[in-house]
Parts: structure tokens; sequence; C-alpha cells
């Protein structure tokens, strides 16, 4: 929802600001991860509506969950999420932080849905091939999809690249159709 990754970004930003300035990026997505997977618990996700639970309780329910400990930084950023009503955004928070993070770490993650399973040797070759197109670390994802039949779909932001044989062969289809 446009809205929510309006309201998110700032935040997003903010909670990079610091992690990147205290050289804690990884420990912070962490938290933004365990954070926006707890407020899409069915349970949690009532709580963040009901005017009968403070955001102080907000707060602690969620720096007690995961694991935010005597960190005040951490906890001052759930506690004024929790103050403006601002917590049922913290995945697309998390999500932001993580292009933020990947953009100034110079990674770029890429989603590789192919029909069979890669073994290690075609990941290490498909990861230098799209490491040299895209001049960035690669983070591959791999996923299966046996309905493509051969091939695969490599997806990273904006960049589709659809080497699938299912895909060739709609491609054909719809040439012959025309």
């Amino acid at each position: 929802m446009a809205e929510n990754i309006t309201i998110a970004r700032p935040y997003a930003r903010a909670a990079f600001a610091y992690a990147n300035e205290h050289k804690v990026l990884a420990r912070w997505s962490e938290l933004l991860a365990a954070a926006a997977a707890l407020v899409q618990h069915p349970k949690v996700a009532g709580l963040l509506t009901s005017p009968k639970v403070t955001a102080q309780e907000l707060t602690s329910l969620i720096g007690d969950a995961i694991g935010v400990g005597e960190d005040p930084n951490g906890r001052n950023f759930f506690a004024t999420l929790a103050e403006n009503r601002r917590l049922r955004v913290l995945p697309e928070i998390a999500s932001l932080y993580e292009v933020l993070r990947a953009d100034v770490e110079n990674v770029v993650d890429v989603q590789v849905t192919s029909a069979v399973a890669l073994d290690e040797s075609q990941r290490l070759r498909l990861s230098s091939a799209l490491k040299k197109r895209m001049k960035r670390d690669v983070r591959l994802h791999c996923d299966i999809d046996a309905s493509l039949v051969g091939g695969a779909i490599v997806r990273s932001g904006d960049l589709i690249i659809d080497g699938s044989l299912k895909g060739r062969l709609e491609r054909l289809s719809a040439e012959l159709a025309h």
C-alpha cells in the first residue's frame, strides 16, 4: 500500500542513519525483521489497534519479544512508533531499511526461480555473471517451480530475465497467434 510506504520511509531512513553511523546495520536488520514478523501475527496485530493497550505496553511487548534488551535506542525507536500508532508499518520499514542497507553495502538481492534445484556450480556461475552485469555483490535466493519446465526466471528490483522454457513457449505462442 502506497500510504504505508510513505509513512514508513522516514522511520526507515532514521533507523538506517542510526545503524549506519553506529556500525550496527546487521543488528538492526535482525531487530526490524523480527519486529515486522511479530506485528503481522494475528494476535499482536489486534493489539496494535486496541485503544486499551498503551504505547508503553506495546513497546515493552515488542522490545521483550524481539530481544532489544537494554538498548535505549532500539527501545526509543519502537516507543516512537508505538506512540504515533505506526507499529503496523514495521514490515514496510524493514523492507525499506534493507534497500538502504543493500545500497550502502553494494549488494543486490536476486530471486531465482528455476524448474529444478540449482547445484553449487550453477549458483556460482549465475552469481558471478549477475555480479558482472549489475556491478554489485549478489545474494541469490533460490526457489523451485516445476511448472517452468526448464530454465529459470531471475528477478531483482525492476530487472526480470525470463529464461524459462515455459516463458519461451508462451512468447512463441503469442507470436504465432499474431
